[in-house]
């Protein structure tokens, strides 16, 4: 399908339609109905929830609850922000981690320091690092008669977002920000670290292992053998000691991630690891926080994928450090900061650009974790509807969690969502998800072929979120059964 054809009719009409919209007569047709009677469901009640749908070719108004109240999109905030990194950074954007120095090499011997710079790159993992200690070696380095620098400032030494929840610390979702970390998988779940926890035969303690290898962290392990699963794992407030708790049935093995106190350190640690592994020797110290001198000169390298390949993960299965890392970097790459204001107000910039209120939007962070952001569905059916005319729309609306499809890194969020019904494989959308929070924003088309874009919005309900999931779905069904 060609995605841009299916969303794409032309400037002058949609442009008029965007202004005259929020006043625009909804008709009273059957799914206006049915929306009525979905949205009338008491596992909303004492809840807000909003609701706007659109004419994906007019941007015509079909159908408006609450539309311009501002509530938490959660996740759904990362539409702005990637919609914003794929324009201003482009879709061949991509990372580099560098180790350089501004000494001499003399033989196998490096009279002088060696720097390791970051660029944020949320994908690099502890192999990468491997392969830049190997490089070195290559060139027939055996010994550092200097430091090892580790360059993180391309960011502020802010590591969380803000007002995140102090009870997420230790979660993987909501890991700390540095422009130099590392992932321990290839989801590129950066700032963390995998706890693998096996349990042998009845009398055998339980063996538990991290996932990369290396000294800042320790285990405080008290699991036993059991007859279920209860596997916990919690990290301490401001240190890096892991509390690795609950049973596990004999024969088995269970893993959890967890976040990174300081991710520059572990990069740190992995990386010192890795040079003598290949056997390099260094005189001095590691230091980290340490600026690059402008006349260093390149040693080796690690690229990452483009932004373009990035935005699948990220956006498939709602990778919150990935996107709080594009914020940064697009602040950095626009006025030389690598702080979430800058980058916040670079999305501010970019709304403008396209007709956009910015103004009429709170955003604190880019991920949506923190509970200060404030959007209407309205603003988001806005952008929906102008970013289908950017050339690189057919990369972003692909990376978009497709409903119902299994494979994981096609339907994502989605992937169980949906499945037989006119949505599957139809839906295109991002969803959101926090305590009391949840949304789903994005494009579909209906059996009679009307291409439409939707965002819906529910905050401060009782239910079971799965109840509300659940809701979510029927509307996006009724969605698909359009008429007017």
């Amino acid at each position: 399908m060609n995605t841009r054809r299916c969303f794409y009719r032309g400037g002058l009409a949609i442009a008029l339609a965007l202004l005259l919209s929020a006043c625009a007569s909804v008709p009273r047709s059957e799914s206006v109905n049915t929306l009525d009677q979905l949205l009338n469901d008491p596992v909303l009640e004492g809840s807000l929830v909003s609701l706007t749908v659109r004419d994906a070719d007019t941007g015509a108004s079909l159908y408006q609850r609450n539309g311009m109240t501002r509530l938490l999109p959660a996740s759904g905030l990362k539409l702005l922000t990637t919609a914003a990194a794929m324009e201003v950074l482009g879709a061949e954007f991509g990372f580099s981690t560098q180790v350089l120095t501004a000494g001499q090499l003399k033989g196998d011997r490096l009279d002088g320091d060696l720097y390791l710079r970051g660029s944020g790159d949320p994908s690099i993992q502890a192999e990468d690092y491997q392969r830049l200690a190997a490089d070195l070696a290559a060139l027939g380095i055996k010994r550092v008669r200097g430091n090892v620098l580790i360059d993180d400032t391309a960011f502020d030494s802010v590591r969380l977002g803000v007002d995140w929840a102090n009870d997420d610390e230790s979660a993987a979702y909501a890991a700390q920000i540095s422009a130099l970390s590392l992932s321990p998988d290839s989801d590129f779940d950066a700032g963390t670290v995998i706890v693998t926890a096996r349990a042998t035969v009845e009398g055998d303690p339980v063996v538990v292992n991290i996932h990369p290898a290396n000294t800042i962290m320790t285990v405080t392990n008290s699991v036993t053998i059991g007859a279920a699963n209860t596997l916990r794992v919690s990290r301490e407030h401001g240190s890096n000691r892991l509390l690795v708790s609950g049973t596990l049935p004999a024969g088995t093995a269970a893993r959890k991630w967890v976040s990174v106190w300081e991710p520059t350190r572990l990069v740190a640690d992995v990386f010192h690891r890795a040079l003598i592994a290949q056997g390099i020797k260094v005189d001095g110290r590691t230091v980290i926080g340490v600026t690059t001198p402008s006349g260093a000169r390149p040693l080796a390298a690690h690229d990452s994928l483009p932004l373009a390949q990035l935005l699948t993960p990220l956006l498939k299965l709602s990778n919150n450090n990935m996107t709080e890392v594009l914020l940064k970097t697009m602040g950095r790459s626009t006025g030389n900061v690598g702080t979430a204001e800058s980058g916040i107000a670079v999305v501010n910039s970019f709304l403008q650009r396209h007709g956009l209120q910015g103004s009429a939007i709170v955003q604190v962070d880019g991920s949506g974790l923190s509970r200060r952001n404030l959007i209407s569905t309205q603003s988001l059916t806005d952008l929906l509807l102008r970013v289908r005319h950017q050339p690189w729309f057919d990369y972003w609306y692909a990376a978009l969690p497709i409903a119902g499809n299994p494979e994981r890194m096609l339907g994502g969020t989605l992937r169980n969502r949906l499945r037989g019904t006119f949505a599957q494989d139809n839906l295109h959308a991002k969803t959101g998800t926090m305590t009391a929070v949840s949304s789903l924003s994005g494009y579909l088309r209906s059996v009679e072929g009307r291409a439409l874009v939707f965002a819906m919005i529910s905050n401060n309900y009782l239910a079971e979120g799965a109840a509300v999931k659940s809701l979510e779905d029927k509307v996006a069904v009724a969605l698909t059964q359009w008429s007017d």
